[in-house]
């Protein structure tokens, strides 16, 4: 049965690539809901890339399907519904920042005008930065300026390869909200990021890649696993391995009947780079 395009933005079945003999995907399958985000982790050589390249039309796949919208990855209509970011970009160094936006509203055929440039550039801090030209603009500034141009035209799905790599602290944090906004429009993206501490704060969802295969798919807080209770007590703490919130208070009332002065409870759990850092085996980016 073919999901409604209404209800899934991107589906990746069996999805397979070879160059020689090298296997950049080796059966991958994974779904983009309406108004998701699905954050796509993995080290150098995963796949994620590819199979961001494949969703976009750039690529083929040699095996299996992706399709957009319910439409073949590729195709006119399944191009028309997608905004893209790769991780390597370059816009022409002596447009500003309003130029790139035209350009690309030409390009993708947007009847937006300047009121959608003002209102990109506004969503991505640089409304000020209009007039800037690129060449002008710091690393940061042209990142925010490429995740502006793949919002032109509204896509349904954003597709963004590395987008806050090159960012400060500020930066993220503009491109944390604008992820927020997105979600209240309805808009679905596939975020491929090295960055797992902002992938766990604007993800609904993570699937983890390894050597061309989803290793490990979830939310954020279901691939984290209790790691135990630590209990402060007179003398230091006490780490109750095994136990669970839920365990806490019959811990602090055995402790407190025994004679025991309890200062505090913590649950521990793994976090999702101790989680990441397993699925691969504890290979890096």
């Amino acid at each position: 049965m073919t999901p409604s395009p209404d209800s899934v933005a991107l589906v990746a079945r069996g999805v397979g690539k070879t160059y020689g003999r090298t296997t950049a995907l080796g059966g991958v399958s994974l779904e983009v809901g309406h108004g998701e985000l699905v954050g796509l982790l993995g080290p150098n050589g995963a796949g994620k890339s590819t199979l961001t390249k494949i969703a976009c039309g750039l690529v083929r796949p040699t095996s299996g399907t992706v399709e957009v919208g319910g439409r073949p990855a590729g195709t006119r209509t399944a191009r028309g519904m997608i905004g893209y970011l790769a991780e390597l970009f370059r816009f022409p160094r002596w447009m500003t920042a309003d130029e790139v936006l035209v350009l690309h509203q030409r390009l993708a055929g947007s009847g937006g005008a300047a009121s959608e440039r003002a209102e990109l550039l506004a969503l991505v801090g640089l409304f000020a930065a209009a007039s800037t030209r690129v060449e002008a603009m710091s690393k940061g500034m042209q990142q925010r300026l490429g995740i502006a141009q793949a919002l032109v035209g509204g896509p349904r799905l954003l597709l963004l390869d590395e987008p806050t790599s090159a960012l400060d602290p500020a930066g993220r944090g503009i491109v944390r909200e604008l992820m927020g906004e997105l979600r209240t429009r309805g808009t679905s993206v596939l975020l491929n990021s090295h960055l797992l501490s902002e992938v766990e704060r604007v993800c609904d969802r993570v699937a983890i890649l390894n050597e061309g295969r989803v290793v490990t798919e979830g939310r954020p807080a279901d691939l984290s696993r209790p790691r135990g209770v630590e209990i402060e007590v007179d003398g230091g703490t006490r780490l109750y391995e095994g136990a669970t919130r839920e365990d806490v208070p019959r811990i602090v009332a055995e402790l407190v009947a025994s004679g025991e002065r309890v200062y505090g409870a913590r649950v521990l759990a793994s976090t999702l780079e101790e989680t990441y850092l397993e699925a691969v085996g504890g290979a890096t980016g």
